[in-house]
């Protein structure tokens, strides 16, 4: 739905509903979960040379780090229009604490692409090899 040229969502399409399931997947190990939440042409960019990779290539490059996800807490989550941030912390089963931003822009109620952009904790993502200062 527009309104006034930005996008509104339904509260079926609530971005950060879609957001947290789409990471209710990693926690759960649910791939169809995670994939049910992105929008066709989706793509993904990290410090962690993905840049503006595809779908088939986010699966093959982020997916396996979903056996280090032990839970998620999201410090924020804001709206506007059809993007979002989120600010969040992942506690890995490896027991590190990796904390990130992520942006987020949104078509036809599911997620079109995701920047990642890694925290300051130096684990950088679940899984990664870098030490924790």
């Amino acid at each position: 739905m527009l309104f006034c040229g930005i996008a509104l969502f339904s509260k079926a399409q609530d971005p950060e509903k879609i957001i947290k399931t789409y990471f209710e997947g990693y926690e759960n190990k649910d791939w169809s979960l995670v994939a049910s939440q992105l929008a066709d042409g989706f793509n993904f960019t990290s410090p962690n040379h993905d840049d503006h990779i595809n779908l088939k290539t986010y699966k093959e490059r982020c997916w396996p780090t979903s056996k280090y996800f032990g839970s998620i807490s999201f410090a924020k989550i804001i709206v506007q229009g059809n993007t979002a941030f989120a600010l969040y912390e992942i506690y890995t089963t490896d027991n590190k604490i990796v904390r990130n931003t992520e942006f987020y822009t949104f078509s036809d109620g599911k997620i079109k692409s995701i920047e990642c952009f890694f925290g300051g904790t130096g684990a950088g993502y679940p899984g990664s090899k870098k030490e924790m200062r």
